[in-house]
């Protein structure tokens, strides 16, 4: 019965590592609000806080898709290679 449960444990590959540091980076960079506050340097008029924040919206978006299609990809290959 053990080796029932090992089989089912969760395997934690490089790929599955790199899933987690794309979808953790998002919330570390929000969360460290001390590197984003400031109002210089400006861009186009808007200051450093406000569009540090906007860009992380599009950088998150990046992060995720990245993420999803990474385990799309891990687990197509747990499963013998069949196309999904």
């Amino acid at each position: 019965m053990p080796e029932d449960t090992d089989a089912k444990r969760p395997t934690v590959t490089p790929m599955r590592v790199v899933i987690g540091l794309c979808l953790l980076a998002p919330f570390v960079a929000m969360l460290w609000v001390s590197s984003y506050a400031r109002v210089d340097p400006t861009f186009i008029g808007i200051p450093f806080f406000y569009w540090y924040q906007m860009l992380w919206v599009l950088i998150s978006t990046a992060l995720t898709m990245t993420a999803y299609k990474l385990w799309q990809r891990d687990q197509r290959a747990r499963k013998g290679g069949a196309s999904a």
